[in-house]
C-alpha cells in the first residue's frame, strides 16, 4: 500500500511557478528560464528536494496526480535536478508509460519495426536500471521476437509481467533514481566534484516529443562556440528519421556538408530557428547555451538547455566575450573562471577529442602535456636532447644533481614524491609536465625498462605521453593542444590585476624562469634559490673542489672561482626584472647534495680532483647525514662555514653595483633560510653589512640593500618578534614549516597521503594546500609578533602554497603583503586574488 505525503509533491513549471534552483534543482529552474523565453518546451513537472528524499525514505507521492496531469497516452521522461548539474545523478529514463496498448497504437501507425524498437527500449532500460535485473538478458537488438523474449525474461525474473499501468512504471522509476541517489558511491562520486554531504536531488517529469512523424523527425543538441577553443561555430548533432527512408535513423550534420545531410538543408527555418533561440539564451540566461532539441513532423520543440561543457581555454574566451559585448560585467567574468584552469592554458595538452591509452596514475604535479622516449638518467636526457629527440626523464625520484636532465628533458615522471618533493618544485619552476608518486609503475634501473599494473612493459627509448594536468601517463604519442596564451587569456588577467589587492611574485632561480615570471607580469621575484645555479658542469666541479678543501683559505681559493658566476647570474637576473624586486635566498641545502653517491660517481670525481678514491668515499661518508634536512644547512652552514655567505653578499652587491649603472637602481632582497635564532641574524648581518661596506668603498658606488628571513622553522614563528628587530621582511617557507609542523618528510609522505586523506585524518595534503589550523597558526603568530616589533615589516608566503587559491584567501585575510610561486602559477595566483577581492566586497 502506497503512503502519500501531505505536502505539495509536484509543480507543473510555467512561467509564474513558484520554481526555484535551491528547491527543485538547476535543470527545473533552467526549464522555467526557457518558458518564460517563450521556448516551445513540452509539459513538464517539477518535483522537489523534499519530496525525492521522501520518495527515498518509503513515501510516494500521487504518481497518478502526476501523470494525469499530462495528455491521456502521453509518454514521460524522468530527469535528475541537482542544484548544480556538475554534480552529476541517476541517468535519464525515457519512454515511461510505454505498454502494450501503446506498442500496438505506434505499430498500427508507424510500423513493426518502429513499435518493437521503442517498446523493447523501455523494457531493458526498466530492467537494468529500474528493477536491477543482469544486463546480459536485455541486451538483443530490436525485433519482434527480441520483445517477447525481454518480456518474458522480466516476467520469469520478477515472478510477474512487465507492468502496464503508467503510474506504476513512474513511481518505481522516482524511487529507483530517489534510491540511487542516497547510495554511498553516488555520495561520494558527486562529494569529490565539491558537492557538500547534504545535497539534495530533485527530478523533472516532462512529457516525451515522440518524432515518429511522416515529416523530418529526430532528436539532437545544438550550440553556438566549438567547446575545445570557444570560437565561433555551429556544432552539435542531429539523429534522425529520413522521410525519404522511414526505416533507418542516419546522423544529420548540423550545417551543409559534402559528405552527407544537413539539418541546414533538410529544415533551413528549423536551423534558423535553432540558433535563434541559442542565441536569445546567451543574451538573456548570459551563458552560452547547448539546446537540446526534438523534431516531431517537422514541428521543433525545446527539450533541455544546458552551460556549453567547455574546456579550460573556451571558458576563458566566453567569459571575456560576454563580458566584452556587455552581457555579464567584467566581475563576473573574473568570477566566472576557475583559477587552477589556467594551468592548462599555459602548457601544451593531451586533446580531449582523441584516445587514451592510460597506463599509469601518479600525482599531478605539474600541469601540461608531452610526448618522447623513456630515459633513466640526467645523463641520457641530456645526450638525447643534444641528438634533438624529445624525451621524459623517468626517475625513482630526483635530487638535485638531476637537475641538467630535467632541463633537457619534455617532461618527468618519478615512482615516489609528493607535491612539494625536488621533482614536483623543479618541474613547475620549469613548465614542465610531471607526474610523482606514480607507485603503480615498477622501475627496473639495472634492465632499463618499467612494468605497468597490468603487467605492459616499455624499455628504454620506448615513446609514452605525460599527461601532468590529471596525472596520467599514457602509451606511445597522443594529440596536443597548443597553449593558449591569447589576448583573451591576457585580457581576463589585467582585469583581475585591477581589482586584487595582493602582490604576486614569482619564484625564480634562473634567466629563463626570470623571463617566464616577466611574461605572466610577477610584480617580482620572491625566490631565487642560489644553489640550483651550482649544478651547471663547469660549476659543480668548483663547487666539489671548494667542498673538498681543507681550510678556510682553500675554501676561498674555490669560491673566488665561483664569484664571477654568482656576479653574471644576478646581474643577468636584475636586468632581466628591470627595476622589480628580486628576493636572492642564500645557500640552503646540505653539501652532501653536491657529491655523487654511487661508485662510478665518486671515482669520477676522484679522478677529478686528483684524489685517491679512498680520501673521497671518506669525504661522502662524513658529509653524510641521518636526517640532512634537519642537518647542516641553510643558516647554519653560514654561520660554520662563513666563506660561502661572504662570496655570496660579494657577487649580490657587485652585481647591484654593476645592474644600477645600465638601468633602474636596484635594491636586492636577500634571505636568510632555515633561521631559528635572531642570534643567526645577526651574525649575518655583522657579515653583510661588512661585505657591502667593503663593495661600496672599493667601487664608490652607494647602494642599498634589504635583509629578511625565510621563516620555515616552527621556532622562527614563535620567535618571530625579537627576529623583526633586526630584517625588513620575513618570508614564509611554507614547504619546509609544514614538513617540521607535521613531522612529516614531504618527499616521503606521498606514498600514505593518500589514503591519509581519503580516512579524513587531514582533510587535504597539507603540502597543496595550505594547512589553516595548524601551519596557519603558526604564520599568524608569526605576523603578529613581527609586525607588533616593527609594523612596516614586509610580509610573504613563498612556498609552493603561494599559487594555491584557498591558501592566497588565508594570506589575504591574514594581511600579507604578497604570495611567490613557481612562474607557471603566477596567472593562477593573479586571478585567485582577484576572486576573493570581489567576494569580500559582495559579502560586504
Amino acid at each position: 500500500m502506497q503512503k502519500h505525503t501531505d505536502f505539495t509533491p509536484f509543480t507543473e513549471i510555467t512561467p509564474s511557478a513558484q520554481v526555484d534552483a535551491a528547491r527543485h534543482g538547476w535543470r527545473a529552474k533552467c526549464l522555467q528560464r526557457l518558458i518564460r523565453l517563450d521556448l516551445p518546451v513540452p509539459k513538464s513537472v517539477a518535483l522537489p528536494c523534499d519530496t525525492v528524499r521522501a520518495i527515498a525514505a518509503g513515501q510516494m507521492p500521487d504518481t497518478r496526480r502526476i501523470v494525469a496531469s499530462f495528455d491521456a497516452g502521453a509518454l514521460i521522461s524522468i530527469r535528475p535536478s541537482p542544484a548544480d548539474p556538475d554534480w552529476g545523478g541517476p541517468g535519464t529514463v525515457l519512454n515511461v508509460g510505454m505498454n502494450a496498448e501503446r506498442h500496438d497504437a505506434i505499430r498500427e501507425k508507424h510500423g513493426q519495426a518502429l513499435a518493437d524498437a521503442l517498446y523493447l527500449g523501455f523494457v531493458q532500460s526498466y530492467a537494468i536500471h529500474v528493477a536491477r535485473l543482469d544486463p546480459d538478458m536485455f541486451t538483443a537488438e530490436p525485433s519482434e521476437s527480441a520483445l517477447a523474449a525481454a518480456l518474458a525474461a522480466y516476467d520469469a525474473e520478477m515472478e510477474e509481467e512487465f507492468p502496464q499501468d503508467t503510474a506504476r512504471q513512474l513511481a518505481e522509476v522516482l524511487r529507483s533514481m530517489a534510491r540511487a541517489w542516497e547510495g554511498t558511491t553516488a555520495r561520494l562520486l558527486r562529494e569529490a566534484k565539491g558537492a557538500p554531504p547534504e545535497a539534495a536531488l530533485g527530478l523533472v517529469v516532462q512529457e516525451m516529443v515522440q518524432c515518429l512523424g511522416p515529416g523530418l523527425s529526430g532528436q539532437g543538441t545544438i550550440q553556438l562556440i566549438e567547446g575545445v577553443t570557444g570560437a565561433p561555430q555551429v556544432t552539435g548533432r542531429f539523429r534522425g528519421l529520413n522521410p525519404a527512408n522511414r526505416k533507418a535513423e542516419e546522423t544529420f550534420y548540423l550545417v551543409k556538408d559534402k559528405r552527407g545531410n544537413s539539418l541546414e538543408e533538410a529544415a533551413p527555418e528549423v536551423f534558423a530557428t535553432l540558433q535563434d533561440h541559442c542565441r536569445r539564451c546567451r543574451v538573456k540566461l548570459r551563458e552560452e547555451m547547448q539546446i537540446e532539441f526534438a523534431l516531431e513532423n517537422g514541428a521543433l520543440r525545446v527539450i533541455d538547455a544546458i552551460r556549453v561543457p567547455c574546456s579550460s581555454r573556451a571558458a576563458v574566451r566566453t567569459a571575456v566575450t560576454l563580458a566584452q559585448e556587455d552581457i555579464i560585467s567584467r566581475d563576473e567574468a573574473i568570477l566566472r573562471v576557475e583559477p587552477r584552469a589556467l594551468s592548462e592554458l599555459l602548457h601544451y595538452q593531451v586533446d580531449p577529442r582523441g584516445t587514451r591509452d592510460c597506463i599509469a596514475r601518479g600525482i599531478n604535479a605539474s600541469p601540461g602535456a608531452a610526448s618522447g622516449r623513456i630515459v633513466l638518467s640526467a645523463a641520457d636526457a641530456q645526450a638525447s636532447a643534444s641528438r634533438g629527440e624529445a624525451c621524459i626523464l623517468v626517475r625513482r625520484e630526483t635530487v638535485p644533481e638531476d637537475i641538467r636532465g630535467m632541463h633537457a628533458a619534455v617532461a618527468v615522471l618519478t615512482e615516489r614524491g609528493g607535491i612539494t618533493s625536488h621533482a614536483a618544485v623543479i618541474a613547475r619552476g620549469l613548465g614542465l609536465p610531471c607526474i610523482v608518486g606514480a607507485s603503480d609503475l615498477g622501475l627496473d634501473t639495472r634492465d632499463r625498462r618499467i612494468t605497468t599494473k597490468d603487467g605492459r612493459v616499455f624499455g628504454e627509448g620506448d615513446m609514452i605521453t605525460i599527461d601532468g594536468t590529471n596525472g596520467e601517463v599514457l602509451a606511445g604519442t597522443t594529440e596536443m593542444l597548443e597553449p593558449a596564451l591569447d589576448e583573451w587569456f591576457r585580457t581576463l588577467l589585467h582585469w583581475a590585476d585591477n581589482v586584487r589587492d595582493i602582490g604576486v611574485r614569482a619564484n625564480a632561480d634562473t634567466p629563463d624562469e626570470a623571463r617566464t615570471a616577466r611574461m605572466f607580469e610577477a610584480e617580482g621575484i620572491g625566490l631565487c634559490r642560489t644553489e640550483h645555479m651550482f649544478f651547471d658542469e663547469d660549476r659543480l666541479t668548483v663547487m666539489r673542489e671548494m667542498i673538498f678543501a681543507n681550510s678556510a683559505k682553500d675554501r676561498k681559493v674555490a669560491l673566488d672561482r665561483l664569484l664571477p658566476m654568482q656576479r653574471a647570474d644576478f646581474i643577468t637576473l636584475f636586468d632581466i626584472m628591470a627595476g622589480l624586486p628580486v628576493c636572492i635566498r642564500l645557500f640552503d641545502p646540505p653539501l652532501h647534495e653536491f657529491l655523487p653517491q654511487d661508485r662510478e660517481g665518486m671515482r669520477e670525481l676522484a679522478e677529478a680532483l686528483d684524489r685517491p678514491l679512498s680520501e673521497v668515499t671518506r669525504r661522502v661518508e662524513a658529509l653524510s647525514e641521518f636526517n640532512p634536512m634537519l642537518g647542516l644547512r641553510g643558516v647554519r652552514i653560514g654561520v660554520t662555514v662563513p666563506e660561502i655567505y661572504e662570496m655570496q653578499a660579494r657577487a649580490i652587491f657587485e652585481a647591484t653595483v654593476e645592474a644600477s649603472r645600465r638601468g633602474a637602481a636596484v635594491v636586492p632582497e636577500v634571505m636568510i633560510p632555515l633561521v631559528s635564532a635572531k642570534r643567526e641574524v645577526e651574525i649575518v648581518k655583522t657579515q653583510f653589512d661588512a661585505v657591502a661596506a667593503a663593495v661600496r668603498v672599493a667601487t664608490g658606488v652607494d647602494f642599498d640593500y634589504r635583509l629578511g628571513v625565510m621563516v620555515e622553522t616552527p621556532r622562527a614563528a614563535l620567535r618571530a618578534g625579537e627576529i623583526a628587530h633586526h630584517v625588513s621582511f620575513l618570508s614564509f617557507g611554507t614547504n619546509d614549516l609544514t614538513q617540521m609542523t607535521y613531522g612529516l618528510s614531504r618527499d616521503d609522505a606521498g606514498r600514505f597521503m593518500g589514503d591519509y586523506v581519503k580516512q579524513q585524518v587531514y582533510p587535504e595534503d597539507p603540502f597543496h594546500v595550505l594547512d589553516i589550523d595548524g601551519v596557519g597558526e603558526l604564520l599568524l603568530i608569526g605576523c603578529a609578533r613581527g609586525r607588533k616589533i616593527q609594523p612596516d615589516v614586509t610580509l610573504s608566503v613563498c612556498g609552493e602554497h603561494g599559487g594555491n587559491p584557498p591558501s592566497i584567501a588565508f594570506c589575504r585575510r591574514s594581511g600579507f603583503d604578497y604570495v611567490s610561486c613557481s612562474p607557471f602559477r603566477v596567472p593562477v595566483a593573479r586571478l585567485a586574488a582577484a576572486q576573493f577581492a570581489l567576494l569580500d566586497k559582495q559579502d560586504s
